[in-house]
Order: C-alpha cells, then structure tokens, then sequence
C-alpha cells in the first residue's frame, strides 16, 4: 500500500478536539485524530437507517443498486469546508457526458447527528445552483442520520473526524468516494476541488464493480495565528502554506521563461554569426 497522509481542514478554522480553546493540538495529534483511512473494497452499511431531505426515514441502501454512487460525508452547519466539499463535487460533474440520476448518483450524508432535512434541503439548493440546474435534482441526494448510522457509515468509510469543543463545529477531512452500485467502495478522492477526468474515470470503473488503489492523502494543514496563544492554529498556517507554494511556483516560472530567452538569443546570436 502507498504511503498515507491527512489531508483536511477545520471545519471552524481551530485545531480540532480540546474543550479548552488554549490547548491547541500538535500537528501529530490532528492527524492521528482526522483524515480517512482508505477502505477500498469495504461494503458501506446499506440497511442503516437515514433521513431524505423530505424528512423521511429510509435505507442508505435505498440510494445505490443500479448505479455508481459519489459519496461525501460533510455536515450542513459546516461554515467553511463543507461547502466547498460539496460545490467541488458539482463542478467536477458538470462537465462530464455522464448524467446524475441517469448514470451515477450523488449521495451527501451529515456526520453532525443535530443536521436536519431543511439544512439539507439548502444544501442541495446551493450545490444544484453550482451545478447548473437548480430544479432538477435527480440523482443529488443530501441526507442526515442519527448517531448509530453515522458511527456505522463513517466506521466503514475510515472517516476520522473530531467535534472541537468550544464551538460545536468539526475538524474533519476534506475529500470524497466513489461507490460501486452495490455499495462497495472503490475510489477516493481528496481535496475539495476534483478533475473530472478523475471523477468520469473512478465511476466508469466503479460502474463496472471495479475497486481502485490506494492514492496518496496530501498534507494539507489548516492552521491560524493566535496571538494572544503565540501560535499557529487554523488559517494562517494555510494561508503561509499557499504563499510559499505560490513563491516557488513563480520562481519556478521565471527560470522557465528566463531559460527560453536564454536559449532563443543563443540560437539567434549563432544564426547571425552564420
């Protein structure tokens, strides 16, 4: 197996599971607490019971069987990532000559057990609305469940996530799944933006009931700079984080272009020297 990372963000922008604010975790510490660990091939919990954005009780089971299923854990009250979550999910969809609804389904389940319908009724409104078609939501499923389903679904899944305790909000992982219509797992993805070449790929071989390998999790750390702490916590060690890869990428960019010129005055020194 390939070697593993977290990836993740705070839910709430604060380093994840301490009641007391002040004892922020170490890196270490979030990532042995948050992240996935890569399932490939296990069965998602079919027969626990779950809530339609009708309010509804129903099966999980209810929404695979007859096509590959996009599966997200995210929770509707998330103020940050999740949304983000779930707008990368419809942006890497809406390019695809696959259909939700005719050939995979996208199914959305809360990990938060105090998410109700009319949150998820919103959050498919606003994911439809990224999408592209705000009324027709076949296919696009946003469920909560009760602490029991939600133990089982993210049990099976090797979703890790921790409720900070000050707030109520979650540290939790960024990424999403693709399913085989029986409800096997066979893809992960991370981040909270995907290519679509990636998304079509993992549905077209989960279609088939093909299980994918393992891929590598990039460290991604969410951080801020606390000042009354004297630390890093949430945003700004990200924020350091995309300046720095920034820095190297523009640098990387002038050898580039500087190369060229270089090669191309040669060229042309020689060709007048001719």
């Amino acid at each position: 197996m390939r070697p593993s990372h977290a990836q993740f963000m705070t839910g709430n922008g604060l380093a994840p599971a301490t009641e007391n604010p002040a004892d922020a975790l170490d890196a270490k510490a979030i990532i042995d607490a948050v992240g996935f660990d890569q399932r490939l091939g296990e069965a998602l919990p079919l027969d626990v019971a779950v809530v339609d954005e009708a309010g509804q009780v129903r099966r999980l089971g209810d929404f695979f069987g007859d096509r590959p299923v996009v599966f997200g854990l995210v929770y509707y009250r998330c103020p940050m990532l999740c949304s983000l979550i779930e707008r990368g999910t419809a942006m890497a969809a809406k390019p695809l000559d696959l259909a939700p609804g005719r050939d995979f389904d996208v199914v959305f389940v809360s990990f938060d057990a105090t998410d109700t319908p009319e949150l998820a009724v919103e959050a498919r409104r606003r994911t439809l609305a990224a999408y592209g078609d705000s009324e027709d939501a076949t296919g696009w499923h946003f469920l909560t469940a009760g602490e029991e389903s939600i133990r089982a679904i993210t049990g099976a899944a090797g979703f890790r996530f921790v409720r900070e305790g000050a707030t109520g909000q979650f540290a939790h992982a960024a990424g999403i799944m693709v399913a085989t219509p029986a409800g096997r797992l066979s893809r992960y993805l991370y981040g909270a933006e995907y290519a679509p070449r990636d998304l079509k790929l993992a549905l077209v071989e989960s279609s088939a009931g093909k299980i994918g390998s393992p891929v590598d999790k990039l460290l991604l750390y969410c951080f801020r700079y606390d000042a009354g702490l004297g630390r890093y916590t949430a945003v700004s060690m990200l924020a350091l984080r995309i300046a720095g890869v920034a820095t190297l990428l523009a640098l990387a960019l002038y050898f580039f272009i500087a190369q060229r010129r270089g090669r191309r005055h040669r060229r042309l020194a020689a060709g007048g020297a001719v």
